[in-house]
């Protein structure tokens, strides 16, 4: 019996878009998180394929936050800002990393996320030669996405 035999009922599931799969995705990467405050999943695809995933957390080898704790959180510093003094990765900036390690090229490719960029991951995306930036949730940055309208890269909020 082939697919088209079986019979339709109305509790036969729909079957996903191209984007709620990818971030459908990067839903499920997110779990794999380990920061204390918020856990983000990244995906980057280009041709409906997966290239590469990334969620955010400490580096590989590296004591997780759940041990250490979490500096920015101890100081009260709001999302958004002091990133720098952060032990984790951000997804995006994992994605990336391990595309650039598997000699994955990004040219052209989208990035489904969890959350929007930070500033510092847009510029990465910008660099990287990402074409279109798909999102969940809002972040607290403005400044993430004036860079990636003055490199006129599709941003899409879902």
């Amino acid at each position: 019996m082939s697919n088209k035999d079986l019979p339709t009922t109305e509790n036969q599931k729909k079957r996903p878009s191209w984007d709620e799969y990818f971030m459908g995705v990067a839903l499920l990467i997110s779990e794999r998180a380990t920061c204390l405050r918020r856990r983000v999943g990244a995906v980057l695809v280009k041709d409906k394929r997966i290239l590469a995933t990334g969620y955010n957390g400490a580096p590989s080898g590296i004591e997780h936050c759940s041990v250490t704790g979490c500096l920015r959180q101890e100081m009260n510093i709001p999302s958004g800002q002091r990133h720098e003094i952060c032990r984790g990765l951000h997804a995006e900036q994992n994605v990336l990393l391990q595309a650039a390690k598997f000699g994955l090229s990004s040219q052209g490719s989208t990035i489904y996320i969890t959350n929007a960029p930070c500033s510092i991951c847009a510029k990465m995306i910008v660099n990287a030669g990402i074409k279109e930036v798909i999102f969940k949730d809002a972040y607290p940055d403005d400044m993430a996405m004036g860079f990636l309208a003055q490199a006129e890269i599709l941003v899409r909020k879902i």
